[in-house]
């Protein structure tokens, strides 16, 4: 089997950033065979580019589009991670994507240790029981919650040809989050929770108890270990984004994006 060169997909994803021309997959469909190549490539980018010079990574995105899939993460550039109302006139995005979701934030640091006992814990749980330490540990580790809108964006030219890891490797097609005003966090009847998304002129789009995992606590243990792989700890106010509610709605340059969880607040930035 081929080494992959990640040093070399590194330098081609952050060309397509700094230049503004995707890369067309065909040329790297073997450059990034599986999960752990496309978190070294993540890597790369991030040491090249001085993203977390400063520390850890104070944001993040991680989810799947169910429960029975391997959840995926990725740390967030800090550039791209603003309050609402949030201006992205100054990025160019190849082909914008709109994602709502529901964002968490640490109350304070969690160790590599607590880390993989929660992992641990969740890895032995039956579903509901899983659901239910999903909880717990949002109630003892999570002190706020918020509307975030995720401008999903790909450096692939056809991110539809480019395979799970090669997506991966490009922080998940992420392109920018916008974070609303953070709120206490609490437990909710999320399979009952509305939201809604208004993009530009199109007509709004609203959707009840669709986050792809049941909850947005779901994916807590899972993260929490990836984040400390490395043996740091994740800081406390690191915030993770946690799945989108309505899949990913197409945007452009110029337009207004709202969105709205009800009895949460909202979020809103322009292209």
């Amino acid at each position: 089997m081929t080494t992959p060169d990640i040093g070399a997909i590194a330098e081609a994803l952050m060309g397509a950033r700094r230049d503004c021309k995707a890369l067309d997959p065909a040329d790297w469909q073997a450059a990034v065979p599986d999960m752990e190549a496309a978190y070294a490539v993540q890597a790369a980018v991030a040491d090249a580019q001085g993203w977390f010079a400063g520390g850890a990574p104070r944001a993040w995105k991680s989810g799947g589009p169910s429960r029975s899939q391997v959840l995926t993460h990725a740390p967030l550039p800090p550039a791209g991670v603003r309050m609402s109302p949030a201006d992205y006139g100054d990025i160019r995005f190849f082909a914008p994507l709109i994602e709502i979701e529901v964002a968490l934030r640490l109350a304070r640091a969690v160790s590599a240790e607590t880390a993989a006992a929660l992992a641990a814990a969740a890895d032995r749980a039956d579903e509901a029981g899983r659901a239910e330490l999903a909880d717990r540990i949002a109630d003892e580790l999570v002190d706020a919650m918020c509307v975030s809108i995720e401008v999903v964006d790909s450096r692939w030219a056809d991110p539809a040809r480019a395979t799970a890891p090669m997506k991966l490797a490009d922080l998940q097609s992420h392109g920018a989050l916008a974070l609303g005003a953070w709120v206490p966090f609490e437990r909710r009847d999320w399979s009952a929770q509305r939201c809604e998304v208004t993009i530009g002129s199109a007509a709004p789009v609203a959707r009840t108890g669709t986050h792809p995992l049941g909850s947005p606590t779901w994916l807590l243990p899972v993260w929490l270990k990836h984040a400390t792989r490395s043996g740091a700890a994740v800081p406390g106010g690191t915030v993770v984004t946690t799945g989108a509610w309505a899949g990913m709605l197409p945007a452009k340059a110029g337009d207004e994006v709202t969105a709205v969880f009800e009895g949460i607040g909202s979020a809103r930035l322009r292209l």
